[in-house]
């Protein structure tokens, strides 16, 4: 995320955008230029990170959970991307919005992100019925921290993250993490004294749309 949209987002906590003018804004975040202001706080309400109502004079955080107005829709966090396949970066920092989604469609209600799925090493792996293709949304249950063998787990390490299946290999003492695929992916292997975390457990594939 952009700086200028980070500091927006952490003024809005604390003061009513709403009520200021863009050249105010920028003076206290240290941004000069007023139609930078207005573009990066654009995007943020384009993201669902912000909610701008002109009548009201009011520019305040969109905070996760169900979208204001809304009865069934809930917000998801969009944690970025993890590749079913060469591990790509992976932090909070990478925040780029919400996946709004009805709540009938999901098993779980709330401790949940979400992230993209890139590659194929996983296009075989079963989560409750659907498989995970390049460009599925991928939910996470971010208490799920101690995977049992067999698990689908977004892992990190070296502040890299992918999506694999968790072994647990006490004979050679280390952790496996296996590709399920129509390819032949090596798996990874990491030591358990490594840098390394599980960030949650895959529970459910929202599937990306298919308009045949």
């Amino acid at each position: 995320m952009h700086k200028i949209q980070q500091n927006l987002l952490k003024l809005s906590e604390e003061k009513n955008l709403g009520q200021m003018t863009l050249r105010e804004i920028g003076a206290l975040i240290g941004e000069q230029f007023p139609q930078k202001i207005k573009h990066h706080l654009n995007q943020l309400e384009k993201k669902g990170l912000l909610k701008i109502s002109k009548n009201q004079g009011l520019i305040e955080k969109t905070k996760p959970g169900k979208v204001a107005g809304s009865t069934s829709l809930v917000s998801i966090p969009i944690l970025g991307t993890a590749n079913c396949g060469p591990a790509t970066f992976y932090a909070d920092s990478n925040l780029e919005g919400y996946l709004k989604i009805s709540s009938s469609l999901l098993h779980k209600k709330k401790d949940m992100y979400a992230i993209r799925a890139s590659g194929l090493s996983m296009n075989q792996a079963n989560i409750k019925g659907n498989n995970i293709e390049d460009g599925d949304y991928l939910i996470i249950d971010q208490n799920e921290k101690h995977p049992q063998n067999g698990d689908v787990v977004v892992s990190v390490f070296d502040n890299l993250a992918n999506v694999k299946k968790f072994y647990l290999d006490k004979e050679n003492d280390r952790i496996a993490l296996v590709s399920q695929s129509t390819k032949d992916f090596p798996p990874i292997f990491i030591h358990e004294n490594d840098d390394f975390n599980i960030a949650g457990k895959v529970i459910q594939v929202i599937k990306k749309p298919s308009f045949k």
